[in-house]
C-alpha cells in the first residue's frame, strides 16, 4: 500500500475514533463541566426517551439544591404534562397523582419567576414555549379562555411556536404529519368562543390527542 494512502487512513481512522468518543462523552454528559450540568442533560435524554417519571426525579433532584433553575421548573412542568397526558387516555386510580394540575402549577411557577426577572433574549424561548404549554394543560383541563390567552402571548414573544413542532422533533418523535400547531389552536377557540355557548364544540377528542408539547 502506498505510504501515503497508509498515513492518511491510520489518520482517518483516529479522527473518527476521537470524533466517536467525544460523541460518547456528550451522550453521557461528560462534557458538560458541573454536577448539575449534567444531570439536566440526563434528565433531558429522560424527556426523548419517554422516560417522564425518571426525568421528573432528576429535576426534582436538581430544585432541590437549586430552587430557581428555570431549566429544571421547565423540565418539571414539561415531565408532568407528559405524565398528564398519558393519563388523560388511560384508567386512572383514583389516588394517582393530578398530574396534569401539578404541570400546570410548574408553569405558573416558572412564568411568574422569569417575569419577574424580565424578558429578554435570554429568556424568551424559554416564556414562549412554557405559555404554549400552559396552553395546551389549560385546553386539556377544559379553561379554553386562558388556553386562548396563553397561545396568543406565546406567539407574541416568539412568533416561530406558532409553527409547531420541526421536521427534526416530529422525525424524534415518529410523527409523519404535523400535529395541530396553537395557531390553528387559537384561530379555532376564538371561532368557537364568538359563538353561543350553546353552539360551542370546545374540544374534540380525536384532535386533541394529536396535541404534543413544545420543546424548546
Amino acid at each position: 500500500m502506498d505510504s501515503r494512502l497508509h498515513r492518511w487512513l491510520v489518520r482517518s481512522a483516529v479522527l473518527l475514533t476521537l470524533l466517536w468518543i467525544g460523541w460518547t462523552l456528550y451522550q453521557l454528559g461528560l462534557g458538560n463541566g458541573t454536577p448539575e450540568a449534567r444531570s439536566l442533560a440526563a434528565a433531558s435524554r429522560y424527556i426523548e426517551d419517554g422516560q417522564y417519571i425518571e426525568a421528573l426525579q432528576v429535576y426534582q433532584g436538581i430544585l432541590e439544591n437549586n430552587p430557581e433553575n428555570s431549566q429544571a421548573l421547565y423540565g418539571e412542568a414539561l415531565s408532568l404534562m407528559q405524565l398528564g397526558a398519558a393519563q388523560r387516555v388511560t384508567s386512572t386510580p383514583p389516588a394517582a397523582p393530578d398530574y396534569l394540575a401539578e404541570s400546570l402549577s410548574g408553569f405558573d411557577l416558572l412564568i411568574g419567576q422569569e417575569q419577574g426577572n424580565g424578558i429578554d433574549d435570554s429568556n424568551r424561548s424559554l416564556l414562549a414555549v412554557s405559555y404554549a404549554n400552559r396552553g395546551i394543560v389549560n385546553d386539556w383541563l377544559g379553561d379554553h379562555q386562558s388556553a386562548l390567552a396563553d397561545y396568543r402571548t406565546a406567539m407574541r414573544l416568539e412568533p416561530e411556536v406558532a409553527q409547531g413542532p420541526g421536521l427534526l422533533t416530529r422525525f424524534l418523535r415518529n410523527q409523519a404529519e404535523a400535529p395541530p400547531t396553537i395557531a390553528d389552536r387559537a384561530d379555532y377557540l376564538t371561532k368557537q368562543l364568538a359563538l353561543p355557548a350553546s353552539e360551542r364544540l370546545l374540544q374534540k377528542p380525536e384532535i386533541d390527542s394529536q396535541q404534543r408539547s413544545y420543546r424548546m
